[in-house]
């Protein structure tokens, strides 16, 4: 495991490499996340090779200035690929890293060998009720716990299962890191500024979904934040799909697409669909 600091407008944004046997694939994590998401998937999947950012204004990258938007992070994540010599990769993006994914491949299509969405990317309705102006409150949530300093992080990860990972493992260890990871000094290391300015541009954003020509798998969660809690995807949203896979997650919800082991599981399988599928297209 490696980490590199990689210049881009604003500053430098952090990049950790998990290195296995495969092709490096460069994984985009979501709106209020940080790189340690994709732990699970590491733990699950260890032959993978992960190139795993701290989007600008989360984590080690939380001190980047400028704006945040989709546009800017596929900027960044170009960025990446330049400074560790990659001319192009598969991409597995989360939530609103799917849609930083989709926006990355559409405006580098040369770069993007396939994506992976994970319940995310697929252009999608704003919820009922959300407009541009109550975004900050619908994800009151996740920006409450930047107010509030957390010099214990037992109690951190107490608030986070009781808020936005409801069906996650209290005592998982990689959860724990997780949650180490969002903590500098007591502070969550995590832009107010951006997380709104991102699920602005997610549900408001024109989407570059269908100008895209590349492979795309999608997976989609049974649910959105705990049981019986309405999906981000409903059927009719699936069934109106046209992409190379499509897999259900059932009996997970949002964060448990990657945040468990069956989902990072699921995950995992689907980028080695991928990878070999790319092998077969290169030897044809």
């Amino acid at each position: 495991m490696t980490v590199e600091r990689v210049p881009v407008s604003g500053g430098h944004i952090a990049v950790e490499t998990h290195t296995g046997s495969s092709e490096p694939i460069l994984v985009i994590h979501g709106v209020s996340s940080q790189r340690m998401l994709w732990n699970w998937l590491h733990a699950e999947a260890p032959h993978l090779t992960l190139v795993a950012p701290d989007l600008r204004g989360r984590g080690d990258s939380v001190d980047v200035t400028g704006p945040s938007s989709l546009t800017r992070h596929a900027e960044d994540l170009g960025a990446v690929l330049d400074a560790l010599g990659l001319d192009s990769v598969h991409v597995c993006g989360m939530s609103m890293g799917a849609f930083a994914a989709v926006e990355f491949a559409a405006r580098y299509p040369s770069r993007a060998k396939s994506l992976v969405l994970v319940d995310g990317g697929v252009p999608v309705g704003p919820p009922a009720g959300l407009t541009r102006d109550t975004v900050a409150a619908v994800f009151e949530d996740r920006i409450a716990r930047t107010r509030q300093r957390w010099d214990d992080v037992d109690d951190y990860l107490d608030f986070l299962v009781s808020t936005s990972l409801p069906l996650l493992d209290r005592a998982d260890p990689l959860l724990r890191a997780y949650a180490e990871h969002d903590l500098a000094d007591g502070a969550i290391r995590l832009s107010t500024d951006a997380v709104v300015a991102d699920a602005t541009d997610v549900f408001f954003g024109d989407s570059r979904f269908r100008e895209l020509t590349l492979p795309i798998r999608f997976l989609h969660a049974q649910w959105s934040v705990g049981a019986e809690s309405p999906p981000m995807y409903s059927p009719r949203d699936i069934d109106a799909l046209e992409v190379a896979s499509v897999r259900a997650l059932n009996g997970l919800d949002h964060a448990g697409t990657i945040m468990t082991s069956r989902g990072a599981a699921a995950v995992g399988a689907t980028i080695d669909d991928a990878l070999r599928d790319g092998v077969s297209d290169r030897t044809r």
